[in-house]
């Protein structure tokens, strides 16, 4: 029988996922508004909706890469000691203690769960040297529902190798935004709105939640142009869109 799998969006990349009486957390950014200084400066713009308190105990989290602040800042990084599991890149396992380190199509079971590292691109084809080595994850149990969290992942040809290992992807997790910092001109880091669908024209079976969309000075397509881009391709029904802080059952 099929666990009901509730989403809790905390805001930017951060979503607090129920899957298999798991209890994952994606990509966690809990600090309030604010600038961070480095080689390309980052601005938050908005504050998480959720507190880590009030999510209750986090099992698992699913980092998609240590090296930017806007998918872990100071506030997540002091999270991670008190997390049980945290699988991201071997790059960030090297740097950050207690992380486990997962290279694509790497598997590790979690209880009843089989979560497996894919590929991500933070950027266009060789944006690796810049923006750093990324990941995403599929979730998978016996019984439920296959999950697909996307990281910050740009590539279209990404997600279709994902898809063809994995067909039968149920709910996939889109990190969206068209996020550009102007390291590589037009091209953005993460998927814009018309890679976001042409993202879902792979996926067909999925139902589609948007995040990362706001809360940032550097994403250029609002949330509001992943809904008219799949509205007008005909694949508005399976747009889920969260609402901040509330709790919400897929």
């Amino acid at each position: 029988m099929t666990t009901p799998i509730t989403a809790t969006l905390v805001g930017g990349p951060t979503l607090a996922l129920t899957y298999a009486g798991l209890t994952f957390l994606t990509d966690p950014t809990f600090d309030e508004p604010r600038e961070y200084e480095g080689g390309i400066p980052l601005r938050k713009l908005v504050g998480p909706a959720v507190q880590p308190a009030a999510l209750g105990p986090v099992d698992v989290v699913l980092l998609s890469h240590d090296q930017h602040p806007d998918n872990l800042d100071e506030s997540g990084r002091a999270l991670l000691a008190g997390v049980p599991t945290v699988l991201s890149t071997p790059d960030a396992a090297a740097r950050i203690p207690g992380v486990r380190g997962l290279a694509p199509w790497e598997q590790v079971e979690l209880g009843r769960v089989v979560v497996t590292a894919v590929p991500a691109r933070h950027g266009p084809e060789g944006s690796e040297a810049l923006s750093g080595v990324v990941t995403g994850f599929v979730l998978e149990a016996p019984d439920e529902l296959t999950v697909y969290v996307a990281g910050d992942n740009a590539s279209v040809d990404v997600v279709a190798a994902i898809a063809h290992r994995f067909p039968a992807i149920d709910l996939a997790v889109l990190f969206v935004g068209g996020a550009n910092v102007g390291r590589f001109g037009d091209a953005p880091v993460t998927l814009d709105a018309a890679r976001a669908s042409a993202a879902a024209d792979l996926l067909p079976r999925a139902r589609v939640v948007p995040v990362h969309h706001t809360d940032w000075a550097h994403f250029v397509d609002p949330l509001s142009a992943v809904v008219e881009r799949f509205a007008a391709a005909g694949r508005g029904e399976r747009l889920v869109v969260l609402e901040r802080g509330v709790p919400t059952a897929l």
